[in-house]
C-alpha cells in the first residue's frame, strides 16, 4: 500500500482494530455469562441486550468515522472514535448493573456520532464547494474541527 495513503488513514485503521477487540470482549462477556448459568438469567439477558444494542450502532459508527476521516480530517475523527469506544464501554458496563446506569453512555454516544456525522457533512460540502465554486475551506474547517473535538469530553 502506498505510504501517502497510509498516512491519511492510519489512525482510522487503529481505531477500527480497537473496536474489533472491544466487540470480541463484549462477545466473551456474553459467552462467559451464558456458560456460568444453565438457565437464562436476568444478567445474561442484560448482557445480551447490551451487546445487541452496541452491534446495532456499530456499522453507523464505522461509516461516519471513516467518512469524517477521509472527507475532512483523520485526527479529530479518530479522536472522536476513541471517545466513542470509551463511551460504548461505559454503556456496556452500565448495562451489566442497572439499565438506568447505561443512559449516560447512550446519550454521550449519540453526541459523538452526531459530531462525526456533522464532520462528514462539512467535508462533503467543502468538496462540493471546491468542485463547483472553486473555493476550498478545508484548512479552516480542519482547524475548527481539531479545536472542537476536545469539546466532546465536556459533560
Amino acid at each position: 500500500m502506498d505510504v501517502d495513503i497510509m498516512e491519511h488513514i492510519f489512525l482510522l485503521v487503529l481505531v477500527t482494530l480497537m473496536s474489533v477487540v472491544q466487540n470480541a470482549f463484549f462477545a466473551l462477556k456474553v459467552e462467559k455469562e451464558c456458560k456460568t448459568q444453565n438457565t437464562k438469567t436476568a444478567a445474561f439477558e442484560r448482557l445480551s441486550c447490551a451487546r445487541r444494542n452496541c452491534m446495532d450502532t456499530y456499522a453507523t459508527f464505522l461509516a461516519v468515522m471513516w467518512c469524517a476521516g477521509i472527507c475532512l480530517s483523520q485526527a479529530p475523527a479518530a479522536f472522536a472514535g476513541v471517545v466513542y469506544l470509551g463511551v460504548r464501554q461505559q454503556y456496556f458496563i452500565g448495562y451489566m448493573g442497572q439499565t438506568s446506569q447505561s443512559t449516560p453512555g447512550f446519550l454521550f454516544g449519540k453526541r459523538v456520532l452526531s459530531f462525526l456525522f456533522l464532520m462528514c457533512l462539512v467535508g462533503i460540502l467543502n468538496f462540493l464547494l471546491g468542485q463547483y465554486c472553486g473555493s476550498d475551506y478545508k484548512e479552516y474547517i480542519q482547524t475548527i474541527t481539531k479545536a472542537a473535538s476536545p469539546l466532546l469530553l465536556l459533560p
